[in-house]
């Protein structure tokens, strides 16, 4: 009997209970020895039974409750002043961020995330908000997402499920890279719980090179060195320039790959699981793509009412499929179209990525992060 079930298995011709197919819910009933915690504007510190305190005079929303008084919503957001940099949350404890909840409002690109594990004094998480969330291209532009690390929910209710451990505590901090004021809605849910010893560290980079310069390939990232493995890469792309855009190959060079790659795929939207441009087509004079967003891949466009601006917003997250490194990593992207006689043609567009990975610390330094300047996106 056991040897058929696992023949119609393999043949498609049966399938799996949900909760065997979904990560986590075949362990959601067994008891741990863990404790929840939740830091938001209504408690900053997460403490046990210190949520929702907040006076009519120190809260944000004091106006509009001021007729209910504590308890009734008094605090629910922060305000960050241009060039100042705000701590969401920092706890001194054990345990793993299992949750975030965020709604921005102002510039993404230009607030940036920075997450410093066990005290460390150079940050392993260095992403604009909005990239880290897979909604790069702005306030007012976000896709609609479904997949198990990132879920964006209109209009723009972010949501990350990244597992990120921690043996000695937290910081979490954003800067307002922006001339205007940002205003922040958030919730951090953790839980305090012992970490083993072999477990890795959450770490994410932000890279982007407007206009590519001609016959360059984009870097997604470079420079880690350790051990570890590489879960998920999103990336922007701006078309500078009309026609097919990607037809380019993602390179992953593993442990001292010098001009070759050990990984080496066969176009851009094949990597991300799409196919034959995501079914780009002309629709009255519009251009039209097919969006998807699923457990692991997705794609969407960025539509204008002109045309005037092609922009796309690509996601893969390797969680069943991680890219293991003993000693360090480099990937890369080409960005390439097509010309006539059927040649490939080297594109200079708008390249953005954030990078995914676990590590064990140490972690090499960060490239420098580019400035407001070229961090913003112009229509």
């Amino acid at each position: 009997m056991k040897k058929t079930l696992f023949l119609l298995l393999i043949l498609g011709l049966v399938s799996l209970p949900l909760a065997a197919q979904m990560p986590g819910l075949d362990n959601l009933c067994r008891l741990k020895n863990a404790e929840s915690r939740s830091i938001s504007p209504e408690n900053f510190t997460g403490e046990k039974g210190k949520g929702g305190m907040a006076t009519l005079e120190e809260g944000t929303a004091a106006k509009a409750a001021r007729e209910l008084g504590q308890g009734w919503k008094v605090n629910p957001y922060v305000h960050i002043e241009p060039g100042t940099t705000f701590t969401l949350g920092e706890v001194k404890d054990s345990g793993v961020i299992n949750h975030i909840w965020m709604t921005p409002v102002g510039d993404y690109r230009c607030m940036i995330f920075r997450f410093y594990w066990d005290g460390e004094e150079k940050p392993s998480v260095e992403v604009p908000v909005g990239d880290f969330f897979a909604a790069g291209w702005g306030m007012g532009k976000e896709p609609q997402l479904t997949s198990l690390a990132v879920c964006v929910n209109p209009r723009s209710g972010f949501n990350c499920y990244w597992q990120m451990p921690f043996r000695k505590g937290f910081r979490i901090t954003i800067e307002n890279l922006s001339e205007k004021p940002a205003t922040i809605y958030y919730q951090i849910d953790y839980t305090l719980e012992k970490v083993k010893r072999d477990t890795p560290y959450f770490h994410a980079q932000f890279r982007r090179t407007n206009p590519l310069p001609e016959k360059e390939v984009f870097t997604i990232v470079d420079g880690i060195r350790g051990r570890g493995h590489y879960v998920g890469t999103y990336v922007t792309h701006g078309a500078n320039s009309p026609g097919w855009w990607g037809e380019g190959e993602i390179k992953f060079y593993i442990d001292g790959d010098t001009d070759f790659p050990t990984i080496c795929g066969t176009g851009e939207e094949d990597y991300f699981c799409g196919s034959y441009g995501y079914n780009e087509r002309n629709e009255d004079g519009k251009e039209v793509y097919s969006s998807f967003s699923s457990p692991y891949t997705g794609f969407y466009h960025v539509p204008y009412a002109d045309g005037k601006y092609r922009r796309f917003g690509q996601y893969r997250w390797h969680i069943t499929d991680p890219v293991h490194f003993r000693n360090d990593l480099k990937i890369t992207l080409q960005s390439l179209g097509w010309q006539s006689e059927g040649r490939y043609l080297p594109l200079q567009d708008d390249l953005g990525a954030v990078s995914f990975w676990y590590q064990l610390e140490p972690h090499a330094p960060f490239p420098a992060l580019p400035t407001a300047e070229q961090l913003t996106i112009t229509d």
